[in-house]
């Protein structure tokens, strides 16, 4: 991410940073890699370690399920009820060792004294439903619907839902760096011409005065696999400045330029993001390919090293049916998947396309969560097989036409 400095802050770096009444100020290094990947400098009113009691929290465990049979998967989430907040209100689905992803609708704010930080991945929230608030110690992102919101490895955060706002999220977590593909950026880190999105599409969190309060905060860090809870006789939020390299981001899906062409485009055009052995891509609204004789549903195609999972957000992909909005579809390796029966010739002629959905792509195998396995449609195998001849579904086809597939 490109250099940012807010606040106050020495004119040297590790110098004297003072206050008005001579104190001085606590200067912080925020970074990964070990003093060689990115960071920023964070300047405290009172050292971030003094920590009065820490309490052991609960084991952050995942149950894997397993039902012996290697397929496709149509995980619906729909009727899911918005509960707790946004740590307690999650649902894991997937994962691996390089990425963990679900749901999260959260139904209330973190309390006013409750804090989080993640000591062991990044984490992103993409914002499918709702409006709020994330604060961090770097200051507050305003959010709605669209926004990815990017978090680095240990970032201080909460989530204020605005009240009455219905929260609808997917997040992930990864162990890894989450960054914009390197394939768009050049030695210096700026992101090039034929990128989809630039710097100027990147909102930086808002910087806010320190905040001097006093009274007994807790801090929740999630690290080798646990929370532990950590006690603070002040606001864990009292920059007074910071700079760097290093910090939480928000960019919204709207602002993903497509990449267009004569014919139908690989998937690695839509990429956003990229992790250690996964990619986040953005299916937004677009033209349609141009050449005369294009067919603009995808091609079949086999993941043969990689799983691929798709988020619905809204509008309708032309190359699927009986998928619904806030469903995840699973296409695993080794197994051919493509567009449904009918979507190909209905797709022809057509000139764009409004869907929108999120798609994580691993490079290695995923596994199940039993949440996942509670909300899955066991018939979704067997959706490419075309409707029997006289059945409800051939006579809708027949009687609508291409209007049975639409984009």
């Amino acid at each position: 991410m490109f250099y940012v400095s807010e606040g106050s802050i020495p004119h040297k770096r590790h110098t004297q940073h003072r206050a008005a009444d001579g104190g001085l100020y606590s200067e912080e290094l925020f970074g990964v890699e070990g003093f060689v990947g990115r960071s920023s400098l964070l300047y405290h009113l009172l050292p971030p370690t003094r920590t009065h009691r820490i309490e052991p929290g609960q084991v952050v465990a995942i149950e894997e399920s397993d039902d012996g049979v290697h397929r496709h998967r149509l995980v619906k989430t729909g009727l899911l009820v918005a509960q707790g907040d946004a740590l307690s209100g999650r649902i894991p689905l997937f994962f691996n060792a390089d990425v963990t992803m679900g749901v999260c609708l959260p139904a209330e704010a973190m309390a006013p004294d409750e804090f989080y930080r993640n000591g062991e991945a990044d984490e992103m929230l993409f914002v499918h439903t709702g409006e709020g608030v994330l604060e961090t110690v770097f200051g507050d992102l305003r959010y709605g619907p669209g926004d990815y919101l990017v978090l680095p490895i240990g970032t201080t955060w909460r989530l204020v839902p605005d009240v009455g706002s219905a929260q609808r999220m997917l997040w992930l977590e990864c162990p890894s760096e989450l960054e914009p593909p390197k394939r768009y950026r050049n030695d210096y880190g700026q992101l090039l011409e034929h990128s989809p999105y630039s710097q100027r599409d990147i909102r930086r969190p808002e910087f806010r005065p320190p905040n001097p309060s006093s009274g007994e905060f807790r801090v929740g860090v999630k690290a080798r696999g646990r929370l532990t809870t950590y006690y603070y006789a002040t606001h864990p939020f009292d920059l007074v400045g910071w700079d760097g390299y290093l910090w939480p981001y928000a960019f919204n899906i709207s602002d993903f330029e497509p990449i267009t062409g004569r014919v139908h485009q690989p998937p690695p055009v839509h990429q956003t993001f990229q992790a250690n052995n996964f990619v986040v891509c953005s299916f937004v609204p677009r033209k349609f390919d141009y050449h005369p004789f294009s067919i603009p549903a995808p091609y079949n195609h086999s993941n043969i090293n990689s799983d691929e999972v798709i988020y619905y957000v809204a509008g309708n992909f032309m190359s699927r049916r009986g998928v619904d909005i806030s469903s995840f579809t699973v296409h695993p390796a080794g197994i051919p998947h493509g567009p449904h029966p009918g979507t190909v010739e209905a797709s022809i002629g057509k000139d764009r396309t409004e869907e929108l959905a999120v798609m994580v792509d691993t490079f290695r195998p995923l596994r199940m969560t039993r949440q996942a396995a509670d909300l899955d449609d066991d018939r979704y195998p067997y959706s490419w097989l075309p409707p029997a001849e006289g059945s409800d579904e051939a006579s809708r086809l027949v009687e609508r036409g291409p209007e049975a597939f639409p984009d």
